[in-house]
């Protein structure tokens, strides 16, 4: 039986809200493709990770319908669990740190999935938005005080499998940090809280706040389960 942990990343000062994360450990009990796809689809997270190597740090990641050479939350969430000081990704090698309590992952843009930062006006226009139906991948922002870097943002996937809106999507707000060219505190969905901003040599950073969800160990995706 292989079981998941679950992890809300990218959570409120306080520790609330987060993006729910599934994480496979036993990467190795699931070695197929195919087979994490479907543990994938079936958990329902908005992307699950695989761990194959915890003391490289190296994992692989899906959500219910693709699989990710590099994706923000699920590497903040593993670094978290795992306690190493890099990952390895499809896309390459993430650095890690930690401070103040947050943990820090550093990427190169071009590792994030394709989305479309779309602007608003105001962060009221960005709360008002309803989910828009499947098509392209939409990053909804608006300032909610420029001289500050205080950021307002939504995200609709628009995959049309089952995840209409991403409460916290790590790969967006690098991306937005690296269009912007500055640092960033973002706050996206219900109440998430991220921190983006650019680094040396071409590189984003993209961190915030992880706990573990207080739900118990499962079965992943009826892996050698009933």
């Amino acid at each position: 039986m292989t079981g998941f942990e679950v992890l809300r990343v990218f959570c409120g000062p306080n520790g609330s809200h987060g993006n729910a994360l599934g994480v496979v450990r036993d990467g190795a009990a699931v070695p197929g493709r195919a087979d994490r796809q479907r543990v994938a689809r079936e958990l329902g997270f908005s992307e699950t990770v695989f761990v194959d190597d915890p003391e490289r740090g190296e994992i692989d990641i899906y959500t219910p319908s693709v699989r990710l050479p590099f994706a923000g939350h699920p590497c903040v969430g593993a670094a978290w669990l795992l306690g190493v000081d890099r990952l390895v990704t499809a896309a390459g090698e993430v650095a890690v740190r930690r401070e103040g309590g947050l943990i820090r992952i550093e990427a190169r843009p071009e590792w994030a999935p394709g989305r479309t930062l779309r602007p608003y006006g105001s962060a009221a226009e960005v709360e008002a938005l309803e989910v828009p139906p499947p098509g392209e991948w939409v990053y909804a922002w608006a300032w909610q005080d420029e001289a500050a870097g205080t950021v307002r943002a939504r995200a609709f996937p628009g995959r049309g499998d089952g995840i209409d809106e991403d409460e916290a999507t790590g790969a967006a707000a690098l991306l937005l940090a690296a269009h912007l060219g500055r640092a960033l505190t973002i706050t996206q969905g219900r109440g998430s809280r991220l921190l983006a901003g650019p680094r040396p040599g071409g590189l984003v950073e993209v961190g915030g706040r992880v706990v573990r969800d207080p739900r118990p160990d499962q079965p992943a995706g009826g892996v050698g389960s009933a």
